[in-house]
Formats: structure tokens, sequence, C-alpha cells
């Protein structure tokens, strides 16, 4: 019967004046936040998804999908980050009109502005929640698929005939006068190669008459197989040179190592929700619990927001919000490296990434026992 009229309490609180009052000052904010740090952010991903597509050889076609993908992999942070600040200036507005003086003295305090913007915030949680445990990982599966598709097409010209190309980042520069594709679109035959190389801050020059580009099935790795050949040691006017003639030599391009740690990574974010949710491997169970993670900090945030904002009519305006956003920086790298100490095994599945929300919550707790003068009862 008392649970009853706890619930029937709460319901009346959430449909009084106050509350639609307060909630509409929320909403209001919560939209101007998340459009301004949306056009900052979704900004700065245009250029840089270009900048890398470009780079990569992505087509133009596949350009707005990958901006999109992005886009809505930040939606979740950016919307979490919105709705705390807009609960903290929503609530220090109320403290600088005196209103929410008005309301202390009639016995309206934090916890009932917690209860206010209760309903607001349960929507944005399941809001967040569906994007981090459907949504999201949806849009990284078909982000993958793109970015291997434009992989797998530009791999046909992968080495161009008569241009000098450069590979692993300006390591190798490679160069053949005539190349012809076989009917395997990932190997090619080559005459006349010319390839220059850093070995230990020294110049390897190799010269070869034939090379064919295939990739080791076993590793993944691609390589080139040079035949009748000749590596210089030192630049060719150097006297202490060394001179290798061969007639076979295989020169890996590229690791098969790292395209597969990279696959690795992109197979798990992309996995779904319920597979993750019973498996053992500790990079999907840290992925799961990441993506609950965020859904709940939106809950423990909202609560910090409310005492945030409860500021003096005189005191600073800019503080909380300060405050806010450093703690929302915090809080998120914290999880980041939580989940990375997870993946490598340095924690416990059953700690993971939950410690850090239990912390959280206590400094919440020691923050609103010492606003309210309570801490002094515990000590």
């Amino acid at each position: 019967m008392k649970l009853f009229f706890i619930v029937a309490r709460t319901l009346k609180l959430q449909n009084s004046i106050l509350a639609r009052y307060l909630m509409r000052n929320v909403l209001m904010l919560l939209s101007v936040v998340f459009i301004v740090i949306s056009l900052v952010i979704f900004g700065n991903q245009l250029v840089l998804v270009i900048k890398e597509s470009l780079k990569a050889g992505i087509p133009v076609a596949d350009l707005l999908p990958l901006v999109g993908f992005n886009m809505i992999r930040d939606v979740s942070p950016i919307l979490s980050l919105s709705l705390l600040l807009a609960i903290i200036l929503s609530i220090g507005k109320l403290y600088k009109g005196s209103e929410a003086i008005v309301m202390n003295s009639l016995g309206l305090g934090d916890k009932h502005f917690m209860v206010f913007i209760q309903p607001l915030v349960i929507v944005i949680f399941i809001f967040i929640l569906l994007l981090t445990t459907v949504v999201v990982p949806w849009s990284k599966q078909q982000r993958g698929l793109i970015i291997e598709r434009s992989e797998n097409a530009s791999e046909f010209s992968f080495i161009k005939e008569g241009e000098f190309q450069e590979f692993k980042n300006g390591d190798i520069v490679f160069y053949a006068s005539k190349v012809s594709n076989t009917d395997n679109a990932k190997e090619q035959d080559m005459e006349e190669v010319f390839i220059y190389t850093l070995v230990n801050n020294e110049p390897v020059i190799t010269l070869a008459k034939q090379a064919q580009k295939y990739t080791n099935l076993n590793t993944n790795s691609v390589y080139l197989h040079l035949k009748n050949g000749t590596r210089y040691h030192g630049f060719l006017s150097n006297k202490n040179k060394k001179i290798l003639k061969f007639k076979f030599y295989d020169l890996q391009i590229i690791d098969g190592e790292v395209q597969e740690s990279i696959s690795t990574v992109t197979k798990v974010e992309s996995k779904s929700t319920f597979e993750l949710l019973f498996s053992s491997k500790l990079a999907e169970i840290a992925e799961f619990q990441w993506r609950m993670s965020q859904p709940l900090s939106v809950l423990i945030l909202s609560v910090l927001g409310v005492l945030l904002g409860k500021t003096s009519p005189r005191g600073g305006k800019n503080l909380g919000v300060l405050v806010g956003i450093v703690v929302f920086i915090v809080y998120n790298n914290v999880l980041l490296i939580a989940k990375s100490a997870l993946e490598r095994g340095e924690s416990l599945p059953i700690v993971g990434l939950w410690w850090v929300h239990l912390v959280m919550l206590l400094l919440i707790f020691i923050f609103y026992s010492i606003r309210h003068r309570k801490f002094i009862q515990f000590v």
C-alpha cells in the first residue's frame, strides 16, 4: 500500500504544471545544444571521411552513406552530453530567476526536480538503448561492407602500369613498365620492376625483370614475387654498397596480421547484441557492456545535472556547465579504459565496466550529501 502511494505521488508530481514547465525548458535547450554540437562534430566528421575516402580510393557514391553511418555512431554520446547540459542550464535558469528558491520554500528540492524530468530522461534512455544495441551495430556492419567492397574493387588496379606508387606510408616506392592482370583479381604480372626501400635508414634499390603480386592465403599478407633481379644496398655511387643477385625474391607489401586485427574488431562491433549477451570471449563481453553503459550513463548523468544546475542568483553562470563537460569527458574516457582493460584480460568480466558506474554513483551521493549538509551525519 505504501509503494502504491509513492507511485501515485510520483505520477502526480510528473503531471504537475511545474514538471511540464521544467521539462519544456529542458527539451527546448536539449534541441538547441544537440543541434550546435552536432553541426560541429558532424562537420568535422564530413571533412575527415572525405579525406580518408579520397586517400583510400572509395567511390564518391559511397561517401554520403559513410558519413551517415558515422553520424549514427556519434548520436548517442552527443545526445547524452546535450541532455546533461540542458538539465544544468534549465535548473540553473530556475535558480537565476529565483523561481527555484520559491519552489524550495514550498518543499520542492533536488529530488523533486529529478522526478519532474524523469519521463524525458526515460524516453532518451530507451532511444539510446535502441541505438547502441540495434542501430549502431547495423551501421558499423554496413560501413564495413562499403569499405571492404571498395578495397576489393581497388585491389584489381592496386599496381598501375608506368606510374611510381608508394606503399607502407612511403616506405616503398614502386614502378613497373608493364602490368598485366591474371584471371585472379588478387594477382598481377609485371615486367621491368624498380623498387626503392629504406632498411635501417639505408637505401635499398631492387631491380627485377619480372614480378608477380599475390596473396598468401594462410597469412592473408600481400607479396611481390620478384624474378631475375638485383638488390643494391646503398646508393649506386657508394663504394661500400652491397650487391645481391637473385633468381627469386619475395617482398611483403601488406601485413596480413594487421588486416586480420582490423577485421576482427570490425566483426565484434558489428555483431548483434543478442549474440554478445551469451558470449564468453572477452572482446565480445567488453563490447556488450559498452553498449549497455551508454544508456545507463544517461540515467546517472541526469541526476548529476540536477545537482550541478543548483546555483545562487549571484553565482557563476557557467561553472556548472564547465564541470558537467569535464565530468562527461572523464566518465567516458574511464569507461573506454575499462573496456580496453577487459579486452586485454586485465579485469574480471563481472567487474568489467560496471565499477565505473558504481564509482560515479558513489561520487554523486557524496556530492548530494555535502550539498544538503547530510554528510556530517556519516562522519
